[in-house]
């Protein structure tokens, strides 16, 4: 199975560069992004999970309606993306669940950042997805975790999806900068030997991000960014349909695992 999940959050990255952007531009991005992941899963007829602030949720109440119409899964990234406090975890739950009328499960960090495990089982989420299991420079080293899915605090933990072995990350920026070829041999190998893809990337990443006075990003970054991007998600989207990999919402397959105690086939 493949868990492709977005996470939609206000779009705040260029601060780490020191570049400021309005709030309405930050969210108008976020917003077109998401509306292109739509379309994209749309046309494939996939359905996927959808990691939002509450805080863009607020100010975006159609979109979150949108996401849920469209069958897909509404999960928590918090209540802002650069701003946290343990008790924003049961408050963007509330948030979330007030707006869309729909019970919200899940939870991921913003950053993948570590977070108090008690915590999210005392907020109700029954899974947690903010782990990236390898290491990446000045932002964490995650080696000592388990690579696959397992519990911690009763709540169930799914990283995201890494190679065996050396623990490649098959995350956004991969998407931006592998060859395509390699990166589909890289996760025909990982799915063979997990029975699942975890996969994150973000809605502004389907905007041209080569804008350097604007955004301040470095190349790695901004590789196939825009309308590259989005043409780089359906083309995998049909290699795995191709393949015979089943598209899954994460709270789909995080029902599966706790009822039968293995990964869904």
């Amino acid at each position: 199975m493949i868990l492709l999940s977005f996470d939609i959050e206000e779009f705040d990255m260029p601060f780490e560069y020191g570049k400021s952007i309005p709030f309405e531009e930050q969210l108008s991005i976020s917003t077109t992004g998401t509306l292109s992941i739509l379309k994209v899963l749309k046309d494939a007829s996939v359905k996927a999970t959808f990691y939002t602030t509450a805080n863009y949720a607020q100010h975006r109440p159609e979109i979150v309606m949108q996401i849920i119409n469209e069958g897909h899964e509404l999960a928590s990234h918090g209540y802002y993306h650069s701003d946290f406090k343990p008790e924003h975890l049961l408050q963007s739950k509330q948030k979330l669940e007030e707006i869309s009328g729909v019970q919200v499960t899940g939870y991921r960090m913003a950053r993948m950042m570590p977070v108090d495990e008690r915590e999210i089982e005392k907020a109700g989420y029954v899974y947690n997805s903010s782990i990236n299991p390898t290491w990446l420079p000045g932002r964490y080293n995650n080696f000592s975790k388990p690579r696959t899915w397992f519990y911690h605090h009763n709540v169930l933990q799914l990283p995201s999806s890494v190679s065996p072995v050396v623990r490649f990350p098959l995350f956004w920026l991969s998407f931006h900068n592998l060859p395509m070829a390699l990166l589909k041999m890289l996760s025909a190998s990982t799915h063979r030997k997990d029975g699942y893809l975890n996969l994150y990337f973000h809605p502004w990443e389907f905007t041209d991000l080569n804008q350097p006075e604007r955004f301040g990003f470095p190349g790695y970054v901004v590789r196939n960014s825009g309308d590259p991007f989005i043409k780089r998600l359906a083309d995998f989207i049909a290699w795995g349909l191709k393949k015979g990999y089943p598209f899954g919402k994460t709270g789909d397959f995080v029902t599966m695992v706790r009822k039968t105690g293995k990964s869904p086939a």
